[in-house]
Parts: structure tokens; sequence; C-alpha cells
């Protein structure tokens, strides 16, 4: 089975100056169905009026699509089970270090969801962190990142 997927980057210096840095760091980001997101470095890595405080960066990007995928596995596994959800939100929250190159890298996403089940069958906590599990070994976005991706409260995968 393979799959591509697509998204346009595009910048434009705008007049600014280039040279020494002083330019912006926002940007688009546009995906194929059309949508497009206002994109820029982080304030706590450019500082502002180079980067953009209404903006998405790379790293809060890479945190959502972690947890957007873990999320939607999750629901597809316990759906399979009969388990019945109403609702999952998740404050994600990623922890940036320096690798063993001294570089920066994302090396640890906690997931925090909070899930609502609802009907007869409901899981234990037991079967819930099971659910979990198997959402992250199935995960396409875990399975294509060295990052540690744990969820709060239940043991590491």
């Amino acid at each position: 089975m393979s799959h591509e997927y697509e998204a346009t980057v595009t910048w434009t210096r705008e007049g600014r100056p280039f040279a020494g840095g002083d330019y912006s760091r926002g940007h688009r980001w546009r995906f194929d169905c059309g949508i497009e997101v206002a994109a820029s470095a982080s304030p706590s890595v450019v500082p502002l009026p180079f980067s953009r405080e209404d903006a998405v960066d790379p790293e809060e990007a890479f945190i959502a699509a972690i947890a957007s995928c873990h999320m939607l596995t999750f629901l597809g596994i316990a759906a399979k089970k009969r388990y019945v959800i109403d609702s999952y939100d998740d404050r994600a929250v990623g922890v940036m270090t320096p690798n063993a190159k001294g570089k920066p890298f994302v090396s640890k996403v906690t997931l925090d969801p909070v899930i609502e089940f609802s009907g007869d069958k409901r899981p234990t906590a037991q079967q819930i962190a099971e659910l979990h599990h198997l959402a992250h070994q199935e995960c396409f976005i875990a399975n294509s990142v060295l990052t540690e991706v744990v969820v709060a409260g239940i043991e590491s995968h």
C-alpha cells in the first residue's frame, strides 16, 4: 500500500531586507483539499517581529499531527471493539531537548486525552490503556518519528 500526501509551503520576502536575517518567517501552508494555514517560525525560536504569534509553527503542527493520528487510530480501534465514544479532547504537549549531536529536537510528546464513553459497554482503565497502546502501535505518524510518545497516566509505549 502506497499513498502520497501533498502540502505546498509558500514564502515571499515582501520587500524586507534578507541579508542579516531581518526577514519575516511568516509563510503559508496549502493542502490538497484547498485549505490554507498561516505558518511561521515559533516566536520562542525566532523573535518578533520576524515571526508571527498568530500562525502555526512547525513544532506545534508536529505535535498536533501526532495527537491527531493517535486519536483517529484510537477511535477506529474503539469503534471496532464496539465502544461508544462521545468526545475525545487532548491537550498534547511537546518537549524540545538537544539530541546526541546537541541539535534541538522534539524528544517527547505527552498526550493527555479526556475521553467520554457512553452506552452499556464501557472500558476499564486497563482496557483504555490497551486501546492507547494499540493506537500508538498502529498510528502512521508515531511509526514515522523518533520522538517518544506517551499518554499521561499510562506506562510508556
